[in-house]
């Protein structure tokens, strides 16, 4: 049979224990502040993490505008997303969990496809509108 005053022995106090514990909430809040500050280093915005720099290598330009194109539909359905979960109380909280890393992906997306079609000497510019009822 054991001797129970050994096993007190053993056991580690109670300040040890709480000491313990609140080095364990430390690391955990560190951990988070440095993944939650981790994107503001980035030049091109949190949404750059998910996106590979050489996607658009091979695309030419007819590529390339078409897929600014869904892109642009993409960020404007996402803001209309984001806009309206804004609306209700509380949902500006959930419409940036469901919704905003999406929408940085696609800006981040945005800035890789820009930067591509400039070395590519790809050009965007669609006529006006207004230079179309000139003519």
């Amino acid at each position: 049979m054991t001797n129970p005053n050994r096993l007190a022995d053993r056991r580690p106090s109670d300040a040890a224990v709480a000491h313990r514990g609140g080095r364990g909430w430390r690391r955990a809040l560190s951990s988070f502040a440095v993944l939650a500050l981790s994107g503001c280093g980035l030049s091109d915005g949190a949404g750059a993490l998910f996106v590979d720099p050489g996607r658009y290598a091979l695309y030419r330009c007819d590529d390339l505008a078409a897929r600014r194109k869904v892109l642009i539909v993409r960020e404007n359905e996402l803001r209309g997303l984001i806009e309206r979960a804004g609306e209700s109380p509380g949902g500006a909280v959930i419409g940036s969990f469901a919704y905003r890393s999406d929408y940085d992906t696609v800006l981040a997306e945005q800035k890789l496809l820009q930067r591509a079609a400039a070395e590519k000497n790809c050009s965007f510019a669609s006529p006006l509108q207004s230079d179309q009822t000139i003519r």
